[in-house]
């Protein structure tokens, strides 16, 4: 049974309308994240409790970085489109958010490039001890920060395939580039959404794991631990984040 079958109740907490039930993957045609001025809401209500949080995270993790990132206050979706409005907010603000019943003040949204490969392999990457989510295991893909903002006729907005395009060259030396790409997907699991789409290499999974392995090996930064290639759904093969699996699930087991 898959993941998604599992998770029955709807939680739209910091999701505005259109949204389907929780842990659903269904198709999106596009996306249109504004970035407006000013403070997120969240730091007017609950600036005491991130501070706090943040001490707490820092003490835990002395390598944590409080940069600026795009967290979301509105998500909707409409007609297929993922429409936002978000503002540039501390990395602690989201921990904060994270950690807590997650307010209806804030939501997030992760952009995830899901890489595969020629021999039906899904490659992931597993986290390092000094990054906030050490031990997980899931696809190459971060936050949407200020560099991913780009200014068209609407104003501010998020890109969405340069934060995809960079984050995977940062954390694998790989450049989706030079892939196929596939359709956007999307899913919500509790106010947290993950919009998807799957890259396909010509390569097998173990060209891509070496290329992988010897990146990280002269990177200067120690973001993840390594890769990983997965071949099938099974939730336990890895500590997987919540998302992964739901993704993993309509890959392997939906039929083609």
């Amino acid at each position: 049974m898959s993941e998604a079958s599992h998770i029955h109740a709807r939680d739209t907490s910091g999701l505005g309308a259109g949204w389907p039930a929780e842990g659903v993957v269904f198709p999106i045609v596009g996306t249109d994240l504004r970035v407006l001025e000013g403070p997120h809401p969240i730091l007017a209500r609950h600036t005491p409790e991130i501070e706090a949080n943040w001490v707490r995270e820092q003490a835990a993790n002395p390598s944590l970085f409080n940069g600026q990132m795009v967290l979301q206050h509105r998500l909707s979706v409409d007609s297929g489109t993922i429409l936002g409005e978000g503002y540039l907010a501390p990395y602690a603000a989201f921990l904060w958010w994270r950690n807590t019943l997650r307010p209806p003040v804030a939501c997030h949204l992760a952009a995830i490039p899901v890489i595969e490969t020629s021999d039906g392999a899904v490659i992931a990457v597993r986290m390092g001890e000094r990054t906030a989510n050490p031990g997980k295991v899931y696809c190459a893909a971060g936050s949407i920060d200020a560099s991913d903002i780009k200014e068209d006729a609407r104003g501010r907005v998020c890109d969405v395939p340069g934060n995809m395009r960079r984050e995977v060259l940062e954390e694998t030396g790989l450049d989706i580039a030079e892939a196929d790409a596939g359709p956007y997907q999307a899913l919500s699991i509790r106010g947290a959404v993950t919009l998807f789409r799957r890259i396909r290499f010509a390569e097998t999974s173990s060209a891509i794991l070496s290329r992988i392995h010897r990146y990280v090996e002269t990177a200067e930064e120690e973001e993840i631990d390594g890769a990983v290639a997965i071949f099938d759904a099974d939730p336990h093969a890895h500590d997987y984040q919540p998302f992964m699996r739901v993704i993993l699930a309509h890959i392997f087991e939906t039929p083609r």
